[in-house]
């Protein structure tokens, strides 16, 4: 056996196959930070000769127990041949990656290929100190992905028996494993290829991790403020005092070099000088400052650094270059890092109590937890949250989101049983595949709403009106596959966050309303038939002089309608009502209702805040928000229009999370390693165009099979090739520039005779100046349809449909998903544009194969997902016909893969 084993009573032995290859350069790809199962980061690279004598010093830190389990021997010392052949590998056939935390390994996995096979042994060792954290998960994740990517399909190992935490590894690890005992050693063996089940898994764990990560910034038991200056003008000082003010229930700590308290508390002159332990450094001292102190908090072992100091990536190359330099080395440690230019973190928790940020202004405690990235902005959004009293669980802003994202935070709040609903202010996305995929599961079970902003102008330095706006159909598409409640600014944000927070879902699209005042509930109505819900029952009119028993009845007898899924109040009191009885009697009649409502009681004086001008009733209504399906107050708009708005928003929210999420799976006859291999072989530049045959063939690796074609250079060439291909032919000219142009008849159809083939020839050259024409197979009637990989600015590659044609193209009648699809994720896509009825019988007409339709951009799907290299593919025209869905025409582009992705081993991006 080789060294490489799990176990060996020989470590010395050394296939006559392997041989070293000294310093041999590796996959850069391949190294990662990564996220340990207790929420603590690591740095993964793939192993050099270089690291010789820190495997040395590794080796000498295992226990005996741990190095038996690893070798089948007491093996205490490293002969210098073993040493030669663990570090100096070829990154193919034999590859080690090792765990580094700081400037020490703390594990190590390794394969080596079986001789003249595609199978590898697999083994990895943990240090004793770092043992139960998952790092032997992280290794086989990040080794079968090397193996993959090398042409391996299997790992093989060996286990001692009572070695019951490694056979645990690969147990759980999602794989098809199959044992065999021999003796006292286990025998495993299981194919590497990923799996649904392994991705679940992996997955699983990331989840897990991630929150944990966020969990050690947003719960700390201690904090640090370095730059607690004792000027008040200072940020530091500010930190300070909204941490004491909020009442931390830790101890906090501030730091400054000459001053010997703050506010009353004892300063400490550095991070290391400070007696007890310290979990979450804030720090606002000048930028050049922060290498030291960020040195300081990696002796004293802190976890996690808000870092509330500018100048960093916003200020340009330098800056970025900086702020690079500070994440890395804190992953590399074990840190997470929130910032720079970060406005702080809170968490309103009673248990916690933490307020280290410059917000002067707090909302109450509440279960919403709220995520973005300006810090200006941020003030302003919890000042505007503190206004409308929607109590908030947690609070991040995260600056220029160097490290903890957006997705961190979603991670975290999937499973924080003190948050039910989530709110985004999204600038950019750091990794937008990963974010459709985490909102995507965390919106199954708690409503995601957000403001995307930078619609016409790329955020960033330097905003000019010229920069690359985003495709905003493609980003709205992407958020109604996620479930991602979208709205258009911070006010309609709140509007929609209080209705979420404080009233239960709606079960259906059917609306009641009642109130005083004609005008507001025939405004109410419009509005709720515009949004595409439907109206219950006629408006009930009380009229002006109604009392607040006649307010009661009408509410109650709504909410037992069944007809009724929903509640729209609409109250003005006359000049000499006291509003507070219609109040009371409001709070009463909705009192443990299951269906939502929503009112304009403009008694209110137009603020749309929590029903609280009538503080007795909304206690009464039970004002204290309660886990679970059990509401509190009712959310009272100034106008009919914002409350039917943010009623309509969650009802769609509802009828997302009621749709099945489909399965995913890859079609029949779909070849990804083909495909990837044909990709790899063309070797693609920036921006390479495939010819036709390459494209036809690309195609055939996923099963999609384009009309068959042939090229000819001249009349008698198109006659032969028409024989060739049997029946009806089309010809089209080979300059793609014409093919669309139905006024200059770039393509004819429905050809058969040799004299038309002929003419139809000399027309196309003479159109095109070119004698090269296609000649095709003519594919069965139907309607034509455009099928599309796109490369979209903010979310990468995305596939689109729609119906071919001008009106299409000048309407933009395109609709959009973001990959991997499922088969729900088709089946919307391919009757989500607004031309869609069209495939299903409009007007009496032959129904297209919806089915195969489905099928295609399934298997177009897979072909995004696992060639990130197609910049751009399109399927132009596919005929939808009453069997089948048939492409008569391609154009694919390559290049370089459009930024960070979401598949993989787990990895910090």
């Amino acid at each position: 056996m080789t060294e490489s084993t799990t176990g060996t009573a020989d470590p010395d032995a050394v296939t006559a196959e392997v041989r070293a290859v000294p310093d041999a350069p590796y996959p850069a790809h391949w190294e990662a930070d990564v996220v340990a199962s207790d929420g603590a980061t690591a740095h993964l690279r793939p192993i050099s000769a270089a690291d010789a004598d820190d495997v040395v010093a590794f080796h000498g830190r295992l226990s005996d127990r741990t190095r038996y389990f690893r070798y089948f021997s007491p093996y205490p010392h490293i002969p210098e041949r073993d040493l030669k052949n663990f570090v100096e590998v070829d990154h193919h056939d034999r590859v080690a990656l090792v765990l580094w935390l700081g400037r020490e390994i703390i594990a190590i996995g390794r394969y080596v290929r079986l001789a003249q096979s595609t199978a590898a042994e697999v083994a990895f060792v943990v240090r004793d100190d770092h043992q139960g954290r998952g790092l032997g998960s992280i290794l086989l994740e990040h080794l079968a992905a090397a193996a993959n990517e090398c042409g391996l399909t299997r790992f093989v190992a060996e286990v001692l028996t009572e070695n019951h935490q490694m056979v645990r590894v690969f147990r759980d690890a999602g794989f098809e494993v199959s044992r065999a005992l021999e003796g006292s050693t286990l025998h495993l063996e299981f194919d590497i290829a990923s799996t649904s089940r392994s991705r679940e898994v992996q997955q699983a764990r990331e989840q897990r991790a991630d929150a944990r990560s966020v969990a050690g910034v947003l719960t700390p038991r201690s904090v640090a403020v370095v730059g607690a200056s004792p000027d008040e003008s200072k940020i530091g000082h500010v930190v300070l005092a909204n941490l004491l003010r909020g009442g931390f229930t830790g101890p906090v700590y501030p730091v400054h070099p000459e001053a010997r308290s703050v506010r009353g508390v004892r300063a400490y002159p550095s991070v290391t000088d400070i007696p007890d332990d310290v979990d979450l450094a804030v720090l606002a001292v000048p930028p050049a400052e922060v290498p030291g102190v960020f040195d300081a908090c990696l002796s004293k072992g802190v976890r996690g650094l808000v870092v509330i100091t500018s100048g960093f990536g916003e200020t340009g190359s330098l800056g970025l270059a900086a702020q690079r330099e500070l994440v890395s080395d804190a992953r590399a440690n074990g840190m997470r890092v929130v910032g720079p230019s970060a406005l702080g973190v809170i968490n309103l928790a009673e248990t916690v109590s933490l307020n280290a940020s410059l917000a002067p202004i707090l909302p109450p405690p509440g279960r919403v937890g709220f995520f973005c990235q300006s810090g200006a902005l941020g003030i302003q959004i919890l000042a505007a949250a503190a206004d409308r009293r929607l109590g908030l669980s947690s609070f991040v802003s995260a600056g220029n989101r160097a490290d903890l994202s957006g997705n961190d935070l979603m991670q975290y709040w999937d499973t924080d049983p003190d948050t039910d609903v989530v709110l985004l202010y999204l600038e950019s996305f750091g990794n937008p595949r990963k974010f459709a995929r985490v909102a995507r599961r965390l919106a199954r079970q708690k409503p995601v709403v957000a403001v995307k902003s930078g619609r016409h102008v790329a955020p960033g330095p330097g905003l000019a009106a010229s920069a690359q706006p985003i495709d905003e159909a493609a980003v709205a598409a992407v958020f109604d596959q996620s479930g991602v409640i979208r709205v258009d600014s911070v006010d309609e944000l709140f509007d929609v966050a209080q209705l979420l927070a404080h009233q239960p879902l709606p079960p259906g699209p059917r609306v009641g309303i009642v109130g005083n005042s004609t005008a507001l509930g025939v405004l109410a109505a419009d509005v709720v038939l515009a949004q595409g819900l439907f109206l219950a029952r006629d408006p009930v009119d009380l009229g002006t002089s109604s009392g607040a028993e006649e307010l009661r009845a009408a509410v109650a007898d709504l909410l037992a309608d069944d007809q009724c899924d929903a509640l729209v109040v609409v109250f003005v009191p006359a000049i000499t009502t006291d509003p507070t009885d219609h109040a009371r009697a409001l709070a009463d009649a909705v009192r443990g209702a299951e269906k939502p409502v929503v009112s304009t009681f403009l008694a209110s004086e137009g603020v749309p805040e929590v029903l609280a001008v009538h503080e007795e009733a909304v206690r009464g209504n039970g004002s204290v928000r309660r886990a679970g399906p059990q509401r509190g107050s009712i959310p009272s708009y100034p106008s009919p229009e914002r409350a039917v708005l943010a009623l309509s928003r969650a009802v769609r929210y509802t009828q997302w999370r009621s749709r099945p999420v489909g399965d995913f799976v890859r079609p029949e006859g779909v070849d990804v390693d083909a495909a990837r291999a044909f990709v790899d072989g063309l070797a693609p530049g920036p921006n390479t165009l495939l010819s036709d045959e390459q494209a036809d063939a690309l195609l055939r690796c996923v099963g999609v099979v384009v009309a068959p074609f042939r090229r000819v250079r001249s009349a008698d060439e198109a006659v032969a090739a028409a024989r060739e291909l049997g029946g009806a032919v089309v010809l089209k000219t080979a300059d793609r520039r014409w093919r669309h142009r139905s006024d200059l008849r770039g393509v004819h159809v429905g050809l058969t005779e040799s004299t038309a083939i002929s003419s139809a020839y000399e027309q196309l050259v003479e159109l095109s100046a070119s004698d090269e024409v296609y000649v095709q197979v003519q594919a069965p009637p139907g309607i034509p349809c455009v099928v599309e990989i796109r490369d979209d600015p903010s979310f990468g590659s995305l596939v689109s449909f729609g119906l071919a044609g001008v009106v299409g193209e000048l309407l933009g009648d395109r609709a959009y998903r973001a990959t991997p699809l499922s088969t729900m994720d088709a089946a919307t896509l391919v009757r989500a544009p607004r031309a869609a009825p069209l495939l299903d019988g409009y007007r009496g007409a032959r129904r297209a194969d919806l089915p195969a339709l489905e099928d295609l951009v399934l298997r177009i799907g897979v072909l995004a997902d696992a060639v990130p290299e197609i910049r751009s593919l399109v399927l132009d025209p596919v005929l939808a016909a009453d069997r089948g869905a048939h492409p008569t025409g391609v154009t694919v582009t390559l290049g370089p893969p459009p930024g960070p992705r979401d598949a993989g081993p787990r990895r910090l991006r």
